[in-house]
């Protein structure tokens, strides 16, 4: 695994280094070229500058700010060079806060950090534990590609994930969806969905979570690699019905699903051959 950021978590006055890795493997995707339909021919895109029409080098492009229609600031990467922000080399924990105060929808990419070397190895370790141990999470400030991001440390596993966060301004509110104002629930109607997510109840392992989409796909590539003909099958449209019945017809499949719990057969045997005899009553 290639580190992507070299520096340093830093709390008070404790410094660990670290190297970040990113955790999601993209090579799992499968991913497509654009070609020419009538060669064949891989589709490229030229860099035309809008204004001579020339196609440009990389070398004859530079960033600029545009600061008002038609007027641009040049930014040199000597200039980027120049901001010295801590954040750029050190992860500058502001606080630790319950692991439950961030909400969900401000996780953004999740990042692995591990020690950068054998000395930064024992005091990552004890705040990896104190972190596990108190519940909490560090709240940090990174630059990793030209932004200083918000980023959330927690433990995971034997290490440490970071998750970049977004700005909560940037998280819509969910009162903006149309159609989910408050409504009266029927008390038979939750009852039952009660019950449904009660026989639905599993852990998170035991779901099966493949991407099947991907594996069709694949599949489909695969045929016609092989020069097979691909033929797919319609998808039966299931008849709409009121939510009692599906309520209860879902309640039910739930329940045939589920494996029945295995008996204890050996303890209930030791217990019947430890149960002492009752005494015969006498004449």
């Amino acid at each position: 695994m290639r580190a992507i950021w070299k520096g340093h978590i830093r709390f008070s006055l404790v410094t660990i280094p670290i190297r970040i890795y990113n955790a999601v493997d993209s090579e799992q995707k499968i991913s497509f070229n654009q070609l020419h339909r009538e060669d064949n021919g891989p589709v490229g895109y030229d860099k035309k500058c809008k204004k001579c029409n020339k196609v440009l080098s990389t070398d004859e492009i530079v960033k600029g700010y545009q600061y008002e229609p038609e007027q641009y600031v040049i930014v040199q990467p000597d200039d980027l060079e120049k901001i010295k922000l801590k954040s750029t080399r050190i992860i500058e924990i502001e606080g630790f806060i319950d692991a439950t105060d961030v909400h969900p929808t401000l996780f953004e990419s999740p990042y692995y950090a591990g020690p950068d070397g054998a000395v930064a190895a024992k005091t990552y370790a004890l705040l990896a534990e104190t972190l596990k141990q108190s519940g909490k999470v560090g709240i940090g400030k990174v630059v990793l590609r030209d932004r200083e991001d918000v980023v959330m440390i927690a433990p995971h596993g034997a290490g440490l994930i970071l998750h970049k966060l977004r700005h909560p301004k940037e998280v819509r509110k969910i009162d903006n969806v149309p159609q989910i104002e408050s409504m009266k629930i029927n008390k038979d109607e939750l009852k039952l969905a009660l019950n449904l997510v009660e026989s639905m109840t599993t852990e998170m392992k035991a779901l099966d979570l493949t991407d099947r989409y991907h594996d069709a796909l694949r599949d489909m590539i695969e045929a016609k690699i092989a020069g097979k003909e691909v033929v797919t099958l319609a998808e039966e449209e299931k008849p709409i019905v009121d939510i009692m019945s599906a309520l209860k017809q879902s309640i039910e499949q739930a329940k045939s699903h589920k494996k029945p719990m295995e008996k204890a057969k050996g303890e209930k045997q030791e217990a019947a051959a430890t149960k002492p005899k009752a005494k015969k009553k006498s004449a």
